[in-house]
Parts: structure tokens; C-alpha cells; sequence
């Protein structure tokens, strides 16, 4: 008799051990399956949003003696993998210097990597305002999170008058309603002709 009751606790015990190791099962995954599907910010008005940062990691001249014509204008950028959602765009903009410099929207180019290790070019499209001195940067297809990606800017010629130059950088979801996140600014140094400092 004592034999049979002790099976029974046992079994009943046994029952018990699986059925919380069930429910705590069923709670890690939802909260799991909470937390992934949290990383997409979208607004009651559908407009959508990075849940977290875009990383403009470093801004890069490679002439940067003043009226130079050939430079290049590099800007390195990082998505982590917690950014929620890929990147649809980017505006350039510059915000100060001594100088309004010029760009040739269609030798804007796009790579994946950066710009001391590019690797596939990107097919987008380069929208310039001159009136605003807007640069828009559109993906063809979006760019996924965990990616690295370098945009190269092709100025008409360095400015005429040396000093620092601060370009304010926003990033922006896919789609028209979406909502942008301004990464700071990048900068880029020019010096006149007696220093003369090439890469």
C-alpha cells in the first residue's frame, strides 16, 4: 500500500516538473517573439521608424587641399542588427564651412563595406537640390540591418577656402511615411595650397 502511494506522489510530482517546465517554455518563447517583433518602431499613423541608432562611423576627403577637383567624399556607415529595420535612404547636407561646395549627383556611388575595403556597389538613385544643398540618397533595395555600407559623394571641386566643413547625415526607413534619424555630423578638413595632404 505504502509502495503504490509513493509511485503515485512520484508520477504526480513528475507531471507537475513537466508541466512548469511547459509553461516556462511557452513564456521564454513569447517573450522572445515580443522582443523581435518590438524592434520595428511603426506609429498609429503607419509611419515607421529605427528602434535603434545608425552608426556614422567616420567621414573621409581623399584630396583635401582646397579647389582640388578629383576628391571623393566618403561617408562610412553601420547598421547594427538591432536597428529594427533596413535603410531606405539617406539625406547629406552641408552644414557649415567657409565655402558651398557643389556635387555631381550622378557620380554618387554606393558600397557595400568601407571605403578602405569596398566591396559589392549598390545600385541607387541621388536626388540634389542645389537650392537647399540636399544630397538624397535612395536605395534600390533596402539595406538590411547588420550591414556596413560606404557612400561616396562626388564634389564638382573641393571648396576655395580651407577650414572644417560639417556635413549633417539622416538616415531613414523604406517608404515615404517613414520617419528620419540624424546621425550627427560628418567632418572634413581642407587646408590651403601650402599644405598639400592627399590619401
Amino acid at each position: 500500500m505504502y509502495t503504490q502511494f509513493r509511485k503515485m506522489i512520484q508520477i504526480n510530482n513528475s507531471a507537475k516538473y513537466i508541466q512548469i517546465f511547459f509553461w516556462c517554455l511557452v513564456v521564454v518563447l513569447i517573450t522572445n517573439g515580443l522582443k523581435f517583433k518590438s524592434l520595428a518602431v511603426q506609429y498609429p499613423d503607419g509611419k515607421l521608424a529605427f528602434e535603434s541608432a545608425v552608426l556614422l562611423k567616420n567621414t573621409y576627403a581623399t584630396f583635401n587641399q582646397v579647389r582640388a577637383r578629383h576628391a571623393k567624399y566618403y561617408f562610412n556607415l553601420e547598421l547594427p542588427n538591432n536597428v529594427g529595420e533596413s535603410l531606405g535612404k539617406v539625406i547629406i547636407k552641408q552644414r557649415a564651412g567657409g565655402d558651398e561646395i557643389k556635387f555631381k549627383p550622378d557620380k554618387t556611388r554606393v558600397y557595400l563595406g568601407n571605403h578602405n575595403n569596398k566591396q559589392d556597389e549598390l545600385d541607387s538613385t541621388t536626388f540634389y537640390n542645389e537650392d537647399t544643398g540636399e544630397i538624397d540618397v535612395q536605395f534600390d533595395r533596402a539595406i538590411p540591418p547588420g550591414s556596413n555600407l560606404t557612400i561616396g559623394l562626388k564634389p564638382k571641386r573641393n571648396p576655395d577656402l580651407g577650414g572644417v566643413y560639417l556635413f549633417g547625415v539622416t538616415a531613414f526607413p523604406p517608404g515615404e511615411r517613414s520617419l528620419g534619424l540624424y546621425l550627427g555630423a560628418g567632418r572634413l578638413h581642407f587646408y590651403e595650397n601650402d599644405y598639400f595632404n592627399f590619401h
